[in-house]
């Protein structure tokens, strides 16, 4: 699989997940301090190999490609486990290059990558343009250069980072890298069929290939009210039987947008680790009135909580989807909501602010998100209908 794919697996779930702030990065006192317990799967071969990597690395500390495979294959175990103290361990592993005004190439890169996991958006994007002018066909550096140009709304830029991304990948994932700028600027149409023809003409792609662009043809069959074709995707990627908690989360917001919070439930059973797949089992617990509610709102406040005393403010609208959805405060809600907007601008980020100042009945609030969806023509039966209920307020 190519690193390209992993890292535009990664971002988004990097992006739509409370990841605790890092101000310190931790690092082990000595070769033998444990890490942390990776999740014991004997017979899973990716964590035997995370678990041999990291044994490699803290016998080798200072050897740079033992320690960069050992960072890579962290960001694959986020996206995989949603455990974000994955993304500290990769700190950790580049700790001898992580600070140096121009470190290898590698290493830039996954410093972006842990840049961005803080939403220090404009050094990550600084470290990333470093990295292509030195190596214009570094396909990880276009990769998260796009899908942090995606998140800031500046379509224009990740368009052309999606061509030079193409230029290096797959055509599969060059094709869906274009129709995810085309989903959010007004051609859902063209970019859902893009993605049909383009999965249809390449049936031999890897696995991880096809989950990424399955999941990016389900949330653009969403946002156009095919639900339908939106379900279908969705269980097509589920079936690859590939671990990737932000089509988890996905499939489970499309669950819920349909009053199915008992699937919610079978869907995630045992997966509250992940911190976003705890708010969507909170949501859907609610929702069916199970009795897991309660102990998963306390377990999510506890976290939250814990989050703040750290100084932690990256998990704003995760806290907002919390604050409004499960504990039906939105004058909670809607401060978080309009933080977390000024920084990352994606449909999901959007709606939870429009849906906050709807439920505070402050439709002025949520003027910036709709300056965006105006700006950016997105077509999206969510929150269209929002938007229009908040102008009738006015």
């Amino acid at each position: 699989m190519s690193r390209s794919l992993v890292a535009l697996l990664a971002l988004p779930l990097a992006l739509l997940c409370a990841w605790p702030a890092r101000a310190a990065p931790f690092v082990p006192a000595d070769d033998s301090q444990v890490l942390a317990t990776v999740p014991a799967r004997a017979t899973d071969p990716r964590a035997r190999e995370l678990l041999a990597l990291r044994q490699a690395w803290q016998r080798t500390p200072q050897d740079l490609d033992t320690a960069v495979a050992y960072a890579r294959r962290c960001f694959d175990a986020v996206a995989a486990e949603g455990d974000p103290r994955f993304v500290g361990h990769a700190q950790a592993a580049l700790a001898p290059w992580f600070n140096l005004p121009d470190p290898p190439a590698a290493v830039r890169v996954l410093r972006a990558q842990i840049l961005q996991f803080d939403h220090q958006f404009t050094p990550a994007l600084a470290d990333l343009d470093a990295v292509l002018r030195q190596q214009p066909d570094n396909g990880d550096a276009w990769a998260w250069r796009t899908a942090i140009l995606m998140v800031q709304a500046d379509y224009a830029a990740a368009r052309r980072s999606c061509d030079g991304l193409a230029a290096q990948a797959t055509p599969l994932i060059g094709a869906a890298c274009r129709a995810q700028v085309d989903a959010a600027t007004g051609q859902a149409a063209a970019a859902a069929s893009a993605l049909r023809t383009a999965l249809a003409q390449q049936p031999d792609a890897s696995a991880e290939a096809r989950l990424w662009a399955l999941t990016r043809l389900a949330e653009t069959e969403e946002r156009r009210g095919a639900f339908p074709a939106a379900e279908a995707a969705f269980r097509s990627a589920l079936a690859l039987g590939l671990p990737d908690v932000y089509l988890q989360a996905a499939y489970a917001d499309f669950l819920l947008d349909r009053g199915r919070p008992a699937e919610v439930l079978a869907l995630l059973k045992d997966r509250g680790r992940a911190d976003v797949l705890l708010l969507r089992l909170a949501l859907a617990a609610k929702a069916a009135g199970d009795a897991s509610a309660a102990s998963h709102a306390q377990a999510l406040a506890a976290r939250f909580a814990a989050a703040a005393q750290r100084g932690d403010a990256s998990h704003r609208k995760e806290e907002a989807r919390f604050a409004l959805g499960v504990q039906g405060d939105a004058a909670r809600a809607l401060p978080l909501a309009q933080q977390n907007f000024a920084v990352q601008k994606e449909p999901a980020d959007a709606r939870i602010l429009l849906e906050a100042a709807l439920a505070a009945r402050q439709p002025a609030a949520a003027q910036p998100a709709l300056d965006w969806m105006a700006a950016s023509g997105i077509e999206s039966v969510a929150l269209q209908p929002l938007a229009a209920a908040l102008k009738a307020l006015r």
